[in-house]
């Protein structure tokens, strides 16, 4: 049997995060890859061949190593790590590794889409505390339009998500994207989200960067 420890590609460990990424204090760890090519995206090197090969593969006990520092921060504001990308669920496999090794004290944060397979989100559902859940806009055909994939896989794991996971430990965040969605559109996503149960919902105006 294959024993070997998944590795992560990151290409990037922001320190000392404050109420930006999760609770408390926070290290951000981007890793490559994503399903989606959103228009505004504004990380694209996440997607980006060209960022991969400058990108450093870690273990998790690497990655463990390179955080520890700042255990202190964690415990005492109740922070951690949260797992950033591109699409973080893409690497399941290596945030339960994780876990089992930075312990159960940490506050373990993923930033998502939802749209990955739902064995991926099955995976971590006991090794995350915290989720942030960037849906774009719940209307297929707007969803389609501005990231280029289907939206059944992020509705999938939205239910599996409600019914798993309690709600304060859920962000579901709503952005107005300039030439995509509108009002209405925004307010029909609000009430299918309050459907499904959700109650921590962030309605954004999103800031062009990059349009591909």
């Amino acid at each position: 049997m294959d024993t070997k420890s998944p590795l992560l590609p990151v290409f990037a460990i922001s320190r000392h995060r404050l109420k930006t990424d999760g609770k408390g204090v926070t290290t951000l760890v981007g890793s490559y890859g994503c399903p989606l090519k959103c228009h505004y995206c504004i990380n694209p090197h996440a997607w980006n061949p060209k960022t991969l090969e400058k990108c450093t593969e870690m273990t998790p006990e690497a990655l463990y190593e390179r955080v520890k520092i700042d255990e202190l921060y964690f415990l005492a504001t109740k922070g951690g790590i949260t797992f950033g990308g591109g699409e973080s669920l893409l690497h399941a496999d290596f945030i339960q590794q994780f876990r089992q090794i930075c312990g159960p004290d940490w506050t373990l944060t993923v930033e998502t889409s939802l749209n990955v397979p739902r064995t991926q989100l099955e995976k971590i559902l006991d090794a995350v505390d915290d989720f942030i859940v960037d849906i774009k806009d719940l209307n297929p055909s707007i969803y389609k339009a501005y990231t280029g994939m289907s939206i059944d896989k992020t509705l999938y794991n939205l239910n599996l998500l409600s019914q798993h996971i309690s709600q304060e430990h859920i962000l579901i965040r709503v952005p107005k994207i300039p030439e995509y969605n509108e009002d209405r559109h925004i307010h029909a996503s609000l009430e299918k989200l309050k459907g499904m149960g959700f109650e921590n919902i962030e309605v954004f105006p999103y800031v062009i960067r990059n349009k591909q």
